[in-house]
């Protein structure tokens, strides 16, 4: 078998070290100088084998084998090397390797250049501009350069004047899109974020769908109050408000199905002082489900729900949808074509699932084929110094997708 297993940990190894908090996690935003490095140390190792490598006007990088034309139909494969804060190093990064080493075993290993094109896409995770897939969304035209205007990072740079210096350039973005007639199918390897297949013992997984996603803005505003001489019953407390509104949105992802969550991952309480009742809580929601009726139904709720606590509590709520996403159905050829890749590569167990979380893969999706394949995640951790995948499952997942873009038929 010409996957390496040595050589993928390697590059798992090497990225990990471009860290914004060594010993604490992967911190890689978006633009920042441990991006950079990852980004440059994947471009490094591309030249390396002899694949030619470009920038986009939105800061993605492409790359593919030196002989194949950037005009000819070729596969993409690709992820992320941006991370959340404190967070794992195989997120994103697994699907960076992957193409990587079947570029690198088709080169090496068996003589051919491979129709097949390595993306590294920008700004996946949303944690330093506030939005997902800002690379892959620019890619397929849908952000304008007014929208990328309103999208700053922790420095107040927004993302044209944060990414000047990594290849954007909004004068070229309505020319430097893509072209569908030069993709054949996308396939993002992806770790699964989940337990089931590491529970299951189960060494891969084709992605049938990926779940829709909304997300919120939700301001709570009180009254500013002394915590000692102010009664309960006279308080117009934010933060109580906005407590109960987190447990209501907990049971209400109960009551909406299994497979449907909502996450509260981000809170500022104003004044934050321990003897001063809140007047001002800001908070993220974050609502997934793979149903756009449930999604639907969802948002009516959650919007019922603070509003009956706020009208009860006395206080005021804003609620904005920053992102929404619906949910998107994947290409059954290209998972059939996987499916008959593993059976080739005799890797066994393979099983079919729905991805939670929203990928550059579900973008693409709208305008070119496109299908995911997950590796195991351990305990299902991910988003966490304690993400893991194994090796052996990373490189079964590389011969896979080897098997699959060795040629043009779909």
């Amino acid at each position: 078998m010409p996957i390496s297993a040595e050589r993928i940990q390697n590059d798992i190894t090497a990225i990990a070290r471009f860290t914004q908090t060594p010993g604490a996690g992967a911190t890689r935003p978006t633009f920042s100088p441990a991006w950079r490095q990852a980004r440059d140390y994947v471009a490094q190792q591309l030249e390396a084998i002899g694949c030619k490598v470009r920038i986009d006007a939105a800061g993605n990088l492409h790359a593919r084998p030196a002989a194949i034309s950037w005009d000819a139909p070729a596969w993409i494969s690709g992820s992320h090397l941006d991370t959340v804060p404190h967070g794992g190093d195989y997120d994103g990064v697994v699907g960076v390797v992957a193409p990587l080493e079947v570029l690198r075993a088709a080169r090496e290993d068996l003589k051919i250049a491979i129709p097949l094109e390595l993306v590294v896409w920008a700004e996946q995770e949303g944690t330093t501009f506030g939005l997902g897939m800002i690379g892959s969304r620019l890619f397929v035209g849908e952000l304008s350069v007014e929208q990328l205007l309103g999208l700053s990072n922790a420095h107040g740079q927004n993302y044209l004047e944060a990414g000047a210096a990594h290849g954007v350039d909004p004068h070229k973005l309505s020319e430097d899109r893509l072209r569908p007639h030069t993709v054949i199918g996308v396939v993002e390897v992806h770790v699964e974020q989940g337990p089931g297949l590491w529970n299951n013992d189960i060494r891969a997984a084709c992605v049938a769908g990926i779940a829709g996603r909304r997300q919120y803005r939700c301001e709570i505003k009180g009254l500013a109050n002394h915590a000692g001489c102010t009664s309960m019953q006279d308080r117009l407390d934010a933060l109580a408000g906005a407590a109960e509104g987190i447990v209501a949105l907990e049971k209400l992802a109960c009551s909406l199905g299994h497979d449907t969550v909502i996450t509260v991952g981000r809170v500022h309480v104003r004044p934050n002082a321990i003897n001063v009742i809140a007047d001002k809580v800001d908070f993220t929601i974050e609502f997934c489900s793979p149903q756009t009726a449930i999604l639907a139904r969802g948002d009516q709720a959650i919007r019922s729900a603070l509003e009956q606590i706020a009208r009860r509590r006395r206080l005021e709520l804003v609620l904005d949808v920053t992102e929404s996403q619906a949910p998107v159905e994947l290409d059954p050829r290209i998972c059939a074509k996987m499916r008959r890749g593993a059976e080739a590569r005799h890797i066994e167990p393979i099983t079919d699932a729905t991805s939670g979380g929203l990928h550059d893969a579900a973008i693409l999706a709208a305008h070119v084929p496109a299908a995911m394949l997950l590796v195991p995640s351990r305990d299902g951790i991910s988003h966490s110094p304690d993400e893991f995948s194994r090796i052996d499952d990373i490189a079964a997942a590389a011969a896979i997708l080897l098997e699959t873009v060795r040629d043009r038929r779909l």
